[in-house]
């Protein structure tokens, strides 16, 4: 249980700010994104970073993402809809150390999140946050985990769910949604497709949308793996980190955690180097950065056994371009038939069932490794986001 002795005074939410126009908005209220001069930016956060906080403040803090709880936006602790999300292992190669001379190499597992995947932090962020502004019904598109995610959050809430979901997601995304009490419409497209059909029946029917990165606390509750990859690196960041990219929340999360912690003086200026990975299916950002664009075009080829990759188009492209040249990054693309080969490859090594988004950094890795990218001595940081478990109907063995 929470409490009060656990987590501290409580949130230092102060507003929600347009990283592009600047404009404030009042987080007492429901919010989606910037609707100021049609900016259509999404909102961040904002919280009181001047008053002093000490890193001791986490000592025997309960190992969940809700240690952070001052730079979290949920304000009453009775709001907190929670199941253990968060402070998922960093777990470091060991039999694939060929591919790995001269770098430490890590993987951050989130496999071990509720419901198997990190959308357990977002969502969980998101139905607390909803549950405090007195919501009571919400509705997502998804690839697959994120609706499972909401199913069982909005559940232990008693909040209502609908989800979204494209026909050709494994069949236990869909089941799982169903168990949790969720009402599941199965959509012949993607996960756009998907993302229309909500919009349309919020409007007509008044449920909040908590599409990726169209509301602002998903980003807030992703943004604690940028808290725990610090705290665990003993507050001196990794050199690269590696970040399956479909919407981005969790890239752009990530990112605002440093400049948080910097903002306390918990870390300095340095900061890794933030590596986009995509599916070819689905590869509008690795497009966009290559050709030095400040926004990536709509692009689907089509079914990717990594659902989560299939992303046409993500809401927030602009945002997570600036981090990757901001931090001197890159992006890349990976293919099915690789993504395939990484999965059995790090399961027969590793011991490690890792999703195919997960196992598409591990092909990034060793691409960038290769080409002399990744340099001697530097540390790397790949984030898993899900458990292969249940992709299983994707991977051919």
């Amino acid at each position: 249980m929470i409490s009060n002795t656990a987590v501290g005074t409580g949130s230092r939410l102060i507003n929600l700010k347009c990283p592009a126009c600047g404009a404030e908005y009042d987080a007492s209220v429901p919010n989606t994104f910037c609707k100021t001069d049609g900016c259509n930016s999404t909102l961040f956060a904002q919280y009181d970073l001047g008053q002093p906080l000490e890193k001791a403040i986490l000592k025997d803090r309960p190992a969940s993402m809700w240690r952070y709880r001052e730079l979290l936006p949920v304000i009453g602790e009775e709001n907190i809809v929670t199941m253990g999300e968060g402070f998922t292992p960093i777990i470091p190669i060991e039999n694939l150390k060929q591919f790995t001379v001269g770098n430490d190499v890590y993987w951050k597992n989130e496999a071990g999140n509720p419901t198997g995947s990190f959308k357990a932090r977002g969502i969980g962020m998101a139905v607390s946050k909803a549950k405090e502004l007195g919501i009571e019904t919400i509705a997502t598109p998804t690839a697959g985990n994120a609706g499972g995610a909401l199913a069982a959050y909005a559940a232990r809430a008693g909040i209502k769910a609908v989800v979204y979901m494209p026909k050709l997601t494994p069949q236990v995304f869909k089941d799982e949604c169903r168990l949790y009490g969720a009402h599941l419409v199965e959509v012949d497209g993607n996960i756009a497709d998907c993302g229309k059909l909500v919009a349309d029946g919020a409007a007509e029917h008044g449920w909040f949308q908590i599409s990726t990165l169209k509301e602002p606390y998903r980003l807030e509750g992703k943004k604690t793996m940028g808290f725990e990859i610090a705290e665990q690196f003993n507050w001196q960041l990794p050199d690269v980190v590696f970040y399956p990219t479909g919407g981005g929340t969790g890239l752009i999360g990530i990112w605002k955690a440093f400049d948080e912690l910097e903002q306390l003086g918990w870390i300095g200026s340095k900061r890794p180097r933030m590596v986009a990975v995509q599916s070819e299916s689905c590869n509008g950002i690795v497009t966009a950065f290559n050709g030095w664009q400040s926004s990536a075009e709509f692009v689907d080829g089509g079914f990717t056994i990594a659902n989560g990759l299939r992303v046409p188009k993500s809401f927030a492209d602009k945002v997570i371009l600036k981090v990757l040249r901001d931090s001197k990054g890159t992006a890349l693309s990976i293919s099915d038939a690789d993504m395939n080969t990484a999965v059995k490859e790090i399961a027969r090594n590793e011991g490690m069932l890792i999703a195919p988004e997960g196992a598409a950094l591990w092909q990034a890795y060793k691409k960038l490794k290769k080409s002399g990218w990744i340099q001697p001595g530097e540390s790397v940081v790949l984030v898993n986001t899900g458990s292969g478990y249940k992709y299983l109907e994707n991977i051919s063995i």
